[in-house]
């Protein structure tokens, strides 16, 4: 079985490279500085490899991965952290702007033990040296809330 890179796995090669990033939400609880290496699998998939400091002052440790189905269309790929067992799952496409992938999970409702709720990561191409990775939830009106920005500068 050999799979060959599509235009969509070209996209996230915008993604490979050392980066570093801070909480920019000024939020009082945000998050020391971060470093993550974001490295190549033949074409077809990106890992993102994180490691920073906690809003709690400890180490933490993040892992992603990003790919496309051609069959489906669609982008897909995993989040893990040091600091949850839950594994997040992804479901995305690239907006209209060109510049902006959704990816679409589902996971543990933080203010609501025992339910889940829906999520979606959005990473935003603002320059080839500059990104955001914005973290929101979906409320039960459909209406999305923001919980965490970073910005992320090439090395």
């Amino acid at each position: 079985m050999k799979s060959e890179p599509q235009e969509e796995h070209r996209w996230l090669e915008q993604l490979l490279g050392e980066w570093t990033s801070e909480d920019s939400t000024g939020s009082a609880e945000a998050s020391g500085p971060w470093v993550e290496n974001v490295r190549s699998m033949q074409g077809l998939w990106v890992v993102c490899e994180g490691q920073g400091t906690m809003p709690d002052g400890n180490p933490g440790q993040t892992l992603m991965t990003l790919g496309f189905n051609p069959l489906t269309g669609r982008y897909v790929g995993t989040w893990v952290g040091s600091m949850m067992t839950h594994m997040w799952v992804y479901d995305g496409e690239i907006e209209d702007d060109g510049k902006t992938l959704a990816l679409n999970c589902e996971g543990p409702d933080f203010e609501n033990p025992g339910r889940s709720a829906r999520y979606q990561d959005r990473i935003t191409l603002i320059d080839a040296n500059r990104r955001t990775l914005t973290a929101r939830v979906q409320a039960e009106d459909g209406s999305w809330k923001e919980m965490m920005q970073a910005e992320y500068r090439r090395q």
